[in-house]
């Protein structure tokens, strides 16, 4: 594949992404995915894979259930994809997705990998109070703009930009009470949209602090390997091509802004840019934001069998 026409770029979801059933297909169709629920369950030691193929969903949605399960369902997708012969020049993942990327890349072996989004969605439920953060949505503005109100909404509470996504969606998150203000602020401002997200800690800010210096010690444990391939990190919309900085990056991305929209530029970019980018996991977050941030480009999903059809006859009509 690696040799065709089109260059590839796998992407990798984040939090959001969950639904009961994820997987389940996949698994029932491929040794390769069933084996990686399995390898999962031992990992954790419970059925990771009971709760994504047959929910509740109020448990597939507990922080440190979601980041495992989101995890073992694009490394269950991914490993299909390689039994099929499709190699991506590029990765990048959507900030709990990254560490699917870095599997993906033989950066982290995935046993490592489940037990440490476990940890780091534990550590990011307990590092904030229930109700004391928040996370907003704001929908048509200008990043300068949002900018501009995080800092005016703040008023000596936290105000951040968490997620840059695309050029129509920008989320900010920090105390409950100046995210509220920034809604506000946004809506006679003129945003399109600024909406409330249902989450349960905010996310990708300073207030995550204590969640980072736990996870920096679980990550300084874990040998890291060279990356197959370039990860696109979130933290600095830049390749990682090296073990130390794909730990750095990693560390770092529990407070910093996801910067998915340059980064999609950066896959992008030039003649030797992706042609062809295929979220490989539960969802179609991800296929969403790429329409928004540059529609001639190809995106296909991987989540079930219908879509994996699809997007081996696009990439094998490609090359």
């Amino acid at each position: 594949m690696s040799d065709g026409s089109s260059r590839i770029a796998f992407l990798f979801p984040g939090q959001g992404s969950q639904v009961v059933g994820m997987g389940k297909e996949l698994a029932d169709n491929y040794p390769v995915a069933r084996q990686t629920f399995e390898e999962a369950d031992e990992a954790l030691g419970y059925r990771l894979s009971q709760v994504c193929f047959e929910g509740p969903e109020e448990k597939l949605k507990l922080t440190e259930i979601t980041q495992p399960a989101i995890l073992t369902t694009s490394i269950a997708a991914w490993r299909v994809l390689q039994e099929k012969g499709v190699t991506p020049q590029f990765v990048a993942g959507h900030s709990l997705g990254e560490y699917s990327a870095h599997v993906a890349a033989g950066t982290l072996t995935f046993a490592d990998a489940v037990l440490t989004v476990r940890n780091r969605g534990k550590y990011m439920q307990e590092a904030v109070p229930v109700g004391v953060g928040a996370m907003a949505a704001i929908l048509g503005m200008t990043l300068d703009k949002v900018n501009d109100i995080a800092k005016d909404a703040a008023q000596e509470e936290v105000c951040e930009v968490a997620n840059i996504n695309s050029p129509e969606q920008v989320v900010l998150s920090g105390n409950a009470g100046a995210v509220n203000r920034a809604i506000t602020l946004a809506t006679e401002r003129g945003a399109k949209k600024a909406v409330s997200l249902p989450v349960s800690a905010p996310f990708h800010c300073s207030l995550m602090q204590p969640a980072q210096d736990r996870l920096a010690a679980d990550l300084a444990a874990l040998s890291f390997q060279r990356p197959s391939c370039p990860v696109v990190c979130n933290v600095d919309a830049a390749p990682v091509t090296a073990a130390d900085t794909a730990r750095d990056t990693l560390i770092r991305q529990v407070t910093a802004t996801v910067k998915w929209e340059p980064s999609i530029r950066l896959l992008i970019d030039g003649d030797k840019g992706a042609s062809l980018f295929v979220e490989v996991g539960p969802g179609k977050v991800l296929w969403g934001l790429m329409r928004q941030i540059d529609r001639s480009k190809t995106c296909t999903t991987v989540g079930d069998e219908a879509s994996l059809q699809k997007t081996l006859t696009q990439i094998h009509g490609a090359d």
